[in-house]
C-alpha cells in the first residue's frame, strides 16, 4: 500500500494538482490538509481508492457507516465552506500554473547562497525549498534560529526546523517579493556567524 501525504505538497505545491501528478504516481490513500482550506480554518482529508473503500464496507450492514470519523469538528461548515471557495479558487486561478511560474524564482534567491560557507546543502522542488546550515559549536539548531530571527525582524518570516530554514512562499507572490526575500536573507546571513 502506497500513502502520500501531501498536507504540504498538496494542492499545486509542486507544480501539479498533487505530488502524485507530479511524479506519475496513484496512491492507494492520499492525505490533505493545509492549502485545501488555505490555513484559515482547520480541515484535513484523507482520501482512497475503491479498493480500499470496500474492504471497510465489506460484511458492515446498510445502514452503518464504512468509513465512520464523527469527532467533534468533523465536516464543520465553515471548514466545508472555505474548501470549496479554495478548490474553486484553485482551478479559477489556475495555482498549478501559478506555481510553475514563481519555482524559478525561488530557486534563483535559494541558490545564490551556494557561496556561503556554512550552507551545507539548498534543496528546492516546485514552489518548496530548504537551505541546510552546518552546525556552529557542535549546534545544528543555532544557525537556523539566528537567522530565522533576523529575518523576522527585518520584516520577513521563515520557517526553522532541525538545521534548515524551509521555504514554501504564498502562490500570491511577486517577483518583488522573491527580490525582497533574497535581499533579507543575505543581510540575516551576513549578521550571522
Amino acid at each position: 500500500m502506497l500513502i502520500f501525504d501531501e498536507v504540504i505538497t498538496g494542492f499545486a505545491r509542486t507544480g501539479e494538482a498533487f505530488a502524485a501528478d507530479t511524479f506519475g504516481v496513484v496512491p492507494d490513500i492520499m492525505n490533505l490538509a493545509k492549502a485545501l482550506t488555505n490555513g484559515a480554518v482547520p480541515m484535513g482529508a484523507v482520501l482512497t481508492t475503491g479498493e480500499i473503500r470496500a474492504a471497510f464496507e465489506h460484511n458492515v450492514a446498510d445502514h452503518a457507516v464504512a468509513l465512520p470519523h464523527g469527532y467533534t469538528y468533523s465536516g464543520h461548515p465553515v471548514s466545508c465552506a472555505a474548501a470549496l471557495a479554495c478548490l474553486d479558487l484553485f482551478t479559477r486561478e489556475d495555482m498549478p500554473g501559478r506555481a510553475r511560474a514563481l519555482a524559478p524564482l525561488l530557486e534563483e534567491v535559494l541558490h545564490s547562497f551556494r557561496e556561503v560557507d556554512w550552507v551545507t546543502d539548498i534543496r528546492n522542488f516546485g514552489l518548496a525549498g530548504a537551505l541546510q546550515f552546518a552546525p556552529r559549536d557542535g549546534d545544528g539548531l543555532i544557525r537556523p534560529y539566528e537567522v530565522g530571527i533576523q529575518c523576522w525582524e527585518k520584516g520577513l518570516y521563515v520557517r526553522w526546523g532541525g538545521d534548515t530554514l524551509q521555504f514554501a512562499p504564498p502562490f500570491i507572490s511577486e517577483p518583488e517579493h522573491f527580490e525582497f526575500m533574497a535581499e533579507v536573507l543575505r543581510a540575516a546571513i551576513r549578521e550571522t556567524q
